[in-house]
């Protein structure tokens, strides 16, 4: 019997003090437009189907060897699908996409498109003047949001069911401490 796979994605968490300014204002948006509760994170590799263990092995020898890393907010914007409703877009800078270009590889997981690494604030599906309403409504909760800069110092499995737009499913695997640099 083949052994059941599941739906990882491996997320970049940002350190408590900044989880917690990010979260009172994702906590808002929700309430106010109605979206589903998720923790704080930059996607690292986006969602990818496999088996616990693989998952696991995978996260563990892509987590190898790999240095905590700054990220830097470059305004709060809104995408064109549920799971990028409203966000902070962050800079690419080399060390952003060299870890996620790492850890794709490590996992086999190629992108469709070019890596956008960001912060969701908001899921939802809205209509376009609703998004607008809460990205304002994001920049005045905390109008230094869209510069947020953070580091990066743990990575995160995730079992992320994409198809529950509840996020109920969704439970954090395990997590690594980068290496300070």
């Amino acid at each position: 019997m083949a052994t059941q796979t599941h739906v990882y994605s491996v997320w970049g968490l940002p350190s408590d003090d900044v989880k917690q300014r990010v979260k009172d204002v994702m906590n808002t948006l929700r309430s106010e437009f109605n979206g589903p509760d998720f923790d704080p994170h930059v996607t690292v590799v986006g969602a990818i189907d496999l088996t616990p263990e693989d998952a696991l092995e995978k996260f563990k020898s892509a987590c190898k060897g790999l240095n905590a890393y700054t990220a830097y907010g470059r305004g709060v914007s809104t995408g064109t699908f549920f799971y990028q409703c409203v966000y902070l877009l962050l800079d690419t800078t080399p060390e952003v996409v060299e870890t996620s270009d790492h850890c794709c590889g490590h996992f086999g997981f190629n992108r469709a498109t070019p890596y956008m690494p960001h912060m969701s604030l908001l899921y939802a599906d809205l209509t376009d003047e609703e998004k607008k309403k809460a990205q304002d409504r994001a920049n005045a909760l905390d109008d230094c949001l869209g510069n947020l800069t953070f580091t990066v110092k743990r990575l995160a499995l995730y079992k992320t069911d994409t198809q529950d737009k509840t996020l109920k499913s969704w439970e954090k695997v395990t997590e690594y401490h980068l290496q300070a640099v």
